[in-house]
């Protein structure tokens, strides 16, 4: 299946798609030789609203597995500046990279998208991800989502495309956690006209899991930098 030149990611706070990014990267440097045309892999991150999770805890990891990382120079820091990177534009200039955008959280954190939004929809080789989690305080009905959802839209300026279900509880997430969210995601595809691209789940599930949902995607999860 060719893959778009272009992933982005968002959803609400907490929804993890900082993890859901950083793994989709590796999967497509994994994959970089079935994808013609393309020479390397990148993931940005756009998220200047200072989350817990950060894709620069993962940059060893980036590093070794030869994944541009384009961040600000103060992620991971404790200086808060809202600043983003002068070479986040090689990811609209050099069509030979494949990248992951991992989006801030809610419509804030999607302002940050706007300035790129109109290269990217010009081109047209993109897919918008959006991350859900039914077990997220403000995002376990229908209706408080789906208000998310075109909160993101209306600031990003960029539509969603499909929805990864990365509905769980942290540690305390068994297989029926995640068996359990399938309803719910259905009702948000259902709501909001999208397919459900895949349903995460962390590593040491994904066995038991396997046979029971279609497009499963397993996840070894990102660690906080102390």
């Amino acid at each position: 299946m060719k893959r778009k030149r272009i992933t982005l990611l968002a959803g609400h706070y907490g929804s993890g798609k900082t993890n859901i990014a950083v793994n989709y990267a590796l999967m497509l440097k994994r994959e970089l030789n079935q994808s013609p045309g393309y020479s390397s892999v990148s993931i940005a991150d756009l998220d200047i609203v200072n989350p817990y999770f950060r894709t620069k805890d993962s940059a060893c990891e980036l590093e070794a597995a030869g994944i541009r990382l384009i961040c600000s120079e103060y992620a991971g820091s404790n200086v808060d500046i809202p600043a983003l990177p002068q070479d986040i534009y090689a990811i609209s200039d050099d069509k030979s990279m494949m990248a992951v955008i991992d989006i801030g959280g809610d419509d804030r954190g999607a302002l940050a998208l706007g300035r790129y939004a109109p290269a990217i929809l010009e081109e047209n080789d993109y897919e918008m991800l959006l991350v859900i989690n039914a077990y997220r305080p403000l995002t376990r009905d229908v209706d408080s989502t789906v208000e998310v959802i075109r909160e993101i839209e209306n600031a990003g300026g960029i539509k969603f495309t499909s929805i990864v279900n990365n509905s769980n509880l942290g540690e305390e997430t068994t297989a029926q956690t995640v068996l359990d969210s399938l309803e719910y995601a259905a009702s948000i595809a259902d709501a909001v006209g999208l397919p459900i691209k895949m349903t995460s789940v962390r590593e040491e599930l994904y066995g038991e899991l396997k046979d029971k949902i279609e497009n499963l995607f397993p996840l070894k999860l990102q660690e906080k930098i102390k």
